[in-house]
């Protein structure tokens, strides 16, 4: 059997979020000395630490069969890497910036010069809109590039918008991505690596809805079954037991987790005693 090859973030906001996901997916990702390199035997894998800007290359020349970086990151490489799965983490939105009322749409950057440190993804976005403008490639911050004259609107990642109203520049038009952590794979791999690559997706798909949802124990009095289960509906539907007390029943459900503590406010209205809520490591649904 192939050994599986996963890239996985080394640095930024992507690492810690990224090495505890596949922990919790079963996966031994736990670095005692930042080695670049670490094999987990009992899942047939080896995982290599690489830059977040570097994964989508390394997956989308096939010299490594999966990875997790940002779709930021993904669509700039343009290596034909695919997606597989949404993460949930590192969320950001690119967003184009000028000086105020400078600009209004992206037609406006037509003949203008973009400061970004991802021509790749600007590129692709601004061909898409028919709009022929310069791209200037800066590595790291680009906000004080139109201060200092060498561009004249950015296309950058934008949370609270403070870095760019410091440097006196405002958004403009349309987010150009709103990008995620995601799991990538390698293009055109074989049986055997692509039913490997399944089984990790399907590990932390299982976490991840994990994460969405808890399991919520409690007893309700026969006549208020129908009632206390319309509002634990559950996936298919909710577990019903009789209890030894006669007229009673356990029911077990998932809930989603951030309607725990109103469903149980609701249940506890409608008779049932005895609620418990569970959180869950991990799922098959």
């Amino acid at each position: 059997m192939t050994t599986l090859r996963i890239a996985v973030p080394n640095k930024g906001s992507l690492s810690v979020p990224s090495e505890q996901l596949l922990t919790a997916a079963g996966y031994r990702v736990h670095r005692g000395n930042r080695e670049l390199m670490l094999d987990d035997v009992r899942n047939d894998v080896r995982f290599f630490f690489l830059r977040p800007r570097d994964i989508a290359l390394y997956v989308g020349t096939g010299t490594l069969d999966a990875g997790i970086t940002g779709r930021d990151l993904l669509l700039d490489a343009d290596t034909g890497a695919e997606e597989v799965l949404e993460l949930g983490y590192s969320a950001s939105t690119f967003r184009f910036a000028a000086r105020p009322e400078a600009m209004t749409t992206v037609a406006d950057l037509a003949g203008k010069r973009v400061a970004t440190s991802y021509p790749g993804l600007v590129s692709a976005h601004l061909a898409r809109h028919g709009v022929n403008a310069t791209l200037v490639r800066l590595d790291g911050a680009v906000e004080t590039s139109v201060q200092l004259g060498i561009a004249d609107a950015v296309a950058d990642v934008v949370e609270t918008g403070t870095s760019l109203r410091n440097s006196g520049l405002a958004v403009f038009g349309d987010p150009i991505l709103q990008s995620e952590a995601v799991l990538i794979r390698r293009p055109d791999t074989d049986d055997q690596v692509a039913t490997a690559v399944e089984r990790v997706r399907r590990r932390l798909k299982g976490v991840l809805i994990a994460r969405q949802y808890v399991m919520i124990d409690f007893d309700c009095p026969v006549a208020a079954q129908e009632a206390a289960c319309a509002l634990t509906p559950g996936i298919e539907s909710p577990t019903v037991s009789p209890l030894a007390r006669e007229g009673w029943v356990a029911v077990r459900s998932l809930v989603p987790r951030d309607r725990a503590p109103f469903v149980m406010d609701e249940l506890w209205d409608v008779g049932a005693r005895a609620i418990l809520v569970t959180p869950l490591e991990s799922s098959r649904i």
